[in-house]
């Protein structure tokens, strides 16, 4: 097993749940300390106050990833008098580091949604509704037949080509180049000053943005030529299509107040806040962790029965009545399903890498509520 630091760690984590799934106004990420540090246990919570910074220093914890923003809101500086200036200056003296994982963790295969449908034992899950998608492009390049072979090597290798669960994919088809140097050109093929005919292949391949500086380079480094001629061309479709919340069955047919207590046990919470008709079926449900109030009409035009989310407001639960979408509110700590699912995911993936880390589960309650 090899010992690493916490860049390692966070680049192993971002191939699962990456940054670029996080909406753009939640600020995942590092937000306190630096990763160029070795890390040997790594605390997962869901949220990060001074109790789990305590904790992760009575249990040797160098990094925490947590759901929460410790820094939600951009702090205009720090006193270390107040409640977020002493959690930042505690874990600068004790050499901790605190990295947030939010609605990219919400979105991503196996994350926070994902998590919390499992627990209600849906089944046939889908995306509530579509929140990311990779634009792409296509890359055509011109190049001599002999040194085909290496740019569609270089190229699939740098990420391009990528088609579902394919690799190095493209299509190719033969022609003849021609071209002049000038007198201060230096050909790989023919001489300045005379036009040249060479025997070319045209290859194309699919390039996702993400991928797209890194395929360039690979292309300008593979390719003999000294000014290649490539097309780069934005297409109308996505891939990586991703979305936030769930929605999926259950697999027979509950009341309400049946799939209402369902839902408290499976999601260990001490009480739900149900809207509804308590005797009606319930079959289809959606699911959001965290405050999903504002998502109540792509339930309903989803065709959900039910919608299981945090933070409902009164008038938006009277638009439910009116909609005739039941509701269930476990409250926005439910979300507590990501600390196992996260400290088992990234254990099993380090274990892959034969990264030597340990992955601790917050046993801090940080439940903001009393119910009496």
């Amino acid at each position: 097993m090899k010992k690493v630091n916490g860049h390692q760690i966070i680049q192993l984590f971002e191939t699962w749940a990456p940054k670029r799934y996080a909406e753009d106004w939640d600020p995942v990420g590092l937000q306190v300390g630096q990763l160029n540090r070795s890390v040997t246990k790594v605390l997962v919570s869901l949220d990060v106050d001074e109790r789990i910074v305590d904790e992760a220093i009575a249990r040797g914890a160098e990094l925490i990833i947590a759901h929460h923003p410790l820094l939600f809101r951009p702090l205009k500086r720090v006193w270390t008098d107040t409640p977020e200036g002493r959690i930042v200056e505690k874990c600068i003296k004790h050499d901790i580091q605190v990295y947030a994982a939010h609605t990219n963790l919400d979105v991503a295969e196996g994350g926070v949604n994902d998590l919390m449908a499992d627990a209600l034992q849906l089944e046939n899950t889908t995306p509530l509704m579509k929140s990311y998608g990779e634009d792409l492009y296509k890359l055509v390049v011109f190049a001599p037949l002999e040194n085909a072979e290496a740019i569609r090597q270089a190229l699939g290798d740098a990420g391009a080509g990528e088609i579902g669960e394919y690799t190095h994919c493209s299509y190719e088809m033969t022609g003849t180049g021609r071209f002049t140097p000038s007198e201060r050109a230096n050909p790989h093929i023919g001489h300045a000053g005379e036009a040249e005919e060479v025997a070319e292949v045209r290859i194309e391949v699919i390039v996702p943005h993400f991928s797209k500086a890194r395929v360039m380079k690979a292309l300008l480094q593979a390719h003999p030529y000294e000014e290649p001629a490539f097309d780069l061309i934005p297409l109308a479709q996505q891939t990586d299509e991703k979305g936030l919340g769930r929605i999926g069955t259950l697999a027979e047919p509950m009341t309400l107040r049946e799939f209402a207590e369902h839902a408290k046990r499976a999601l260990n919470v001490p009480a739900v806040r149900v809207v509804g008709d308590v005797e009606r079926s319930i079959k289809k449900v959606a699911v959001l962790g965290g405050s999903g109030s504002k998502y109540i009409h792509q339930a309903k035009q989803q065709g959900a029965d039910v919608y299981v989310t945090g933070d409902m407001d009164f008038h938006t639960a009277q638009a439910c009545e009116k909609l005739h979408l039941a509701i269930v509110d476990p409250g926005h700590h439910a979300e507590k399903v990501m600390i196992a699912g996260v400290a088992e995911k990234m254990k099993a993936l380090c274990q892959e890498a034969g990264y030597e880390v340990e992955w601790l589960q917050s046993e801090v309650n940080t439940e903001t509520f009393t119910f009496l």
